[in-house]
């Protein structure tokens, strides 16, 4: 059975590569350019979220959004793997519960590898 992937991240080239590397995988994307909130992620029911910390330019948008998934009992299991640039993503990922990061740009087999080891 598929496993629901939501990738946020509002880089468009970026969500159309990944969209294409999961589906080979076999997996369901789900994908969004802003930050959802909560609520609306839970109708969505993903197995995981792959999360970049800047939303629309916006800095932390996406570690808020980390932080209220993992305040939340119905969705603090649902990993969440931040993905960003920024200079302290190790601090910014421990801060907001992060189950873990890649630091952008990453490899796109290790992000495999990672994403396949979370759902598996």
């Amino acid at each position: 059975m598929a496993k629901r992937i939501l990738i946020i991240d509002d880089d468009q080239d970026l969500l159309e590569l990944l969209k294409i590397v999961f589906r080979d995988s076999g997996h369901e994307i789900i994908y969004s350019q802003t930050a959802p909130d909560t609520s609306y992620i839970n109708v969505l029911h993903p197995d995981l979220i792959l999360l970049d910390v800047r939303i629309n330019g916006l800095p932390r948008k996406g570690a808020q959004l980390c932080g209220e998934l993992k305040a939340n009992s119905k969705t603090e299991k649902l990993p969440v793997i931040l993905c960003s640039g920024e200079y302290n993503l190790r601090e910014i990922a421990r801060e907001c519960n992060a189950d873990m990061y890649l630091e952008k740009p990453y490899d796109m087999l290790s992000l495999l590898s990672q994403v396949n080891r979370y759902l598996s």
